[in-house]
């Protein structure tokens, strides 16, 4: 054991986690209110262009306003862990200004995503183009409403794109520390959009089994929201080879185990507590580590039932529960549960030994198990 921390299977005390959650909380309250700030400078600049362009920043606004801080969080404590508790070089509010530049990267991915997927709900409210091609319908506009709800989306995700990297360069970190990000940043950038590219070849057909699909789920999810981020506070602090290398260790196998807890709960989740449909992966047919598991153990029957229901827009109730049933029957969810919890294990032990500071460590344990362990 590391002199400073507790195991990592030991619950921390109740004043140890208190203090925790009081810290956690604080970062995703200064992550918002940065957020909040911005926005409320770009729905100016865009209002004095047009007061029709004040439905686009809403949109930004309200993909913000929701989601859980992950990314921002752990890019934040990959920094805390990297430059310590106190006397850091960088201040810290302006790196969770940073940090909080993630958010407009997350909310153009799952833009552009639900566009790809046909997805109709996100966040318990209509998926952007969605909701675009119903103002289409309100405002009495002519041409195709749903071509014209595509468009809109599309020029949200970019914008928020756009937007991130404002974010970042207008949060005060220094210049020596913008420098080393934007290398991170590019990349993290680079491999989401890539990653979007590889899922839409999987659902074509290319990237075939298990592997092609956690090939997708480590670019398109998996990358940007754990190793990406840790490192790119590491990058902040301008930290130590061996510092970036232990985030290599942990983000890896937790981003993948983020990525396979939420096919889970695509398929399995409450819809209440998502607020997305337990539908929606299925009728969109979306091909996850569940579904290639499902397919590698299904007899001819169950094959069928994938084929002629997976994807199948006018897909009911009745399909969609056999979906599920099939997935369970195969152990296709067991043997995701298990590589969730296998991969969790390695990114726990992983944080246990990284040559980081002590609360950063804590902090970067209760953030393993709120990712993978989520009901949402």
């Amino acid at each position: 054991m590391i002199a400073g921390t507790q195991h990592r299977d030991s619950p921390p005390g109740p004043a140890v986690a208190a203090s925790q959650a009081a810290d956690l909380d604080r970062v995703r309250s200064a992550v918002s209110d940065a957020l909040a700030a911005f926005l409320t400078e770009q729905r100016v600049t865009l209002a004095a262009m047009a007061p029709q362009l004040t439905p686009v920043v809403d949109e930004v606004c309200a993909l913000a306003e929701g989601g859980k801080r992950l990314r921002p969080l752990f890019a934040y404590w990959g920094w805390r862990g990297a430059a310590g508790a106190t006397g850091p070089a960088e201040d810290d509010a302006a790196v969770l200004r940073a940090v909080a530049a993630l958010e407009f990267v997350h909310a153009s991915a799952l833009v552009h995503d639900d566009v790809m997927d046909g997805a109709l709900t996100r966040r318990s409210r209509p998926a952007t183009h969605i909701g675009f091609a119903a103002r289409h319908g309100d405002d009495g506009l002519d041409g195709d409403a749903d071509l014209f709800g595509v468009g809109a989306a599309i020029l949200v995700g970019d914008l928020a794109l756009v937007w991130s990297d404002e974010q970042l360069r207008r949060s005060g970190i220094s210049a020596a520390a913008l420098a080393r990000a934007r290398t991170v940043w590019d990349v993290m950038r680079t491999e989401v959009t890539a990653g979007q590219y590889l899922d839409l070849l999987r659902a074509g057909g290319g990237l075939p089994g298990p592997e092609g699909a956690l090939t997708v789920a480590r670019y398109k999810s998996a990358g940007y929201t754990v190793q990406r981020p840790l490192q790119l506070g590491a990058a902040i602090a301008g930290a130590a080879p061996e510092v970036t290398e232990a985030y290599t260790a942990i983000g890896l196998p937790l981003g993948e185990a983020f990525q396979l807890r939420d096919d889970v709960l695509g398929v399995f989740g409450d819809p209440a507590v998502t607020g997305k449909s337990a539908d929606d992966d299925l009728r969109e047919g979306k091909q996850t580590l569940l579904i290639a598991l499902a397919q590698e153990r299904a007899d001819d029957a169950g094959r069928r039932l994938l084929a002629e229901s997976l994807g199948d827009p006018t897909a009911g109730p009745d399909q969609f529960a056999a979906l599920r049933e099939l997935i369970e029957r195969t152990g296709a969810r067991a043997r995701v549960e298990e590589r969730i919890t296998e991969r969790t294990a390695l990114a726990r032990t992983a944080i246990a030994e990284a040559p980081i500071v002590a609360d950063a460590r804590t902090a970067l344990d209760a953030l393993a198990v709120a990712a993978t362990a989520r009901a949402a």
